[in-house]
Parts: structure tokens; C-alpha cells; sequence
């Protein structure tokens, strides 16, 4: 049995409340979730928090998931993404933009859970223009809206959307060459 099976396996336990399956998916996935909302949230207390709210979340929705829609981990990591997310946009709520970290790292692991596109994505994401490639991160990475973005960019709202449409369709289409 592969890992990702075993994973589902143990979710489905977890669906029955069992509380020992649920701690062994946590000694087996918790160290991966927290890399990832490390990368996302960049700053560990805030990470450590997110983990806990997924794992929560995972506890209590674990009937919800399908082995034959998504893998395990992917399914985790994307509770685990969303929660960071609606932490970091409430917390952008209490921290003025102008105090907020104008950085965009390398978060091409950010946009997929599956390692195997990783190389992938950070390449089609390179070949993004500069403009398409910060909002597509900023939106789908930092979780700004397109009227955030568009204030932070100090950009025109639909030029902000041309720029997420546009870098989202080459994303699509560099990625599906890729897989062909």
C-alpha cells in the first residue's frame, strides 16, 4: 500500500471518529502541511495556527472526502491553504497595506499540492510577465482580491483582471502542453 493510499485509507477512519487513525494521519502528513503554510503564511506562529484550524477542519469533514476526486494530501492541503489564507486576509484587515512585506518569493509549491508539477508550474510561472505572474501569486498564493490588488498595484481593477485572466490562461496552457 502507497502512502496516499494508506492516507485515504486513514481518512476514512477518521470519517468513523477514529481518534487513532486521525493521530497517525497527523504524525504522517503534519511536517508537509506546515512547510507548505510556512511558504504561505511566512511567519510560524501564524503557520502553527493554520495547521491546527486544518486539522480541525480535516477532523470534522473527513466524510466529505472522495479518494477518487483527489489524493489525500491534496485534499489536506487544500483545507490547509484556505485556512491560511482567511488568516492572513483578516489579519491584512488589521495591518494597514502600506505596513504590509512587498515581497513576492518563489510560491510555485504554493499553487499545487502535487510535487510532480512543482518544477512545472515555477517554469510556466516564469514565463508569465512580470504583471500577470505578481497578481496570479498575489491572488491565488496571498489571497488578495482583485479591488485589493488593484489598490496595492495602484493598477485600474480591470487592467488588475486582464492581468489574473491572462496569466491564469497561459498558466492552463503552458501546463497542458506540458502534460500532453
Amino acid at each position: 500500500m502507497t502512502d496516499a493510499q494508506h492516507n485515504a485509507e486513514l481518512l476514512s477512519r477518521v470519517a468513523l471518529r477514529d481518534r487513532g487513525a486521525f493521530r497517525e494521519l497527523y504524525e504522517n502528513t503534519s511536517s508537509h502541511l506546515l512547510g507548505g503554510l510556512m511558504r504561505i503564511c511566512r511567519d510560524r506562529p501564524l503557520a502553527e495556527e493554520a495547521l491546527q484550524e486544518a486539522y480541525i477542519q480535516i477532523w470534522n469533514k473527513a466524510g466529505e472526502f472522495n479518494p477518487e476526486r483527489a489524493m489525500a494530501s491534496t485534499w489536506m492541503s487544500s483545507i490547509a491553504r484556505y485556512r491560511a489564507l482567511d488568516m492572513i486576509r483578516k489579519r491584512r484587515r488589521e495591518v494597514p497595506l502600506e505596513d504590509q512585506a512587498d515581497n513576492i518569493p518563489d510560491l510555485s509549491a504554493e499553487l499545487t499540492a502535487d510535487p510532480r508539477l512543482e518544477a512545472e508550474l515555477g517554469r510556466c510561472l516564469s514565463e508569465l510577465e512580470q504583471e500577470q505572474r505578481e497578481a496570479v501569486v498575489m491572488a491565488y498564493v496571498e489571497g488578495y482580491t482583485h479591488s485589493e490588488l488593484s489598490e496595492r498595484l495602484a493598477t485600474p481593477l480591470g487592467t488588475v483582471k486582464s492581468w489574473v485572466r491572462r496569466g491564469l490562461l497561459a498558466l492552463k496552457q503552458c501546463l497542458g502542453g506540458a502534460a500532453a
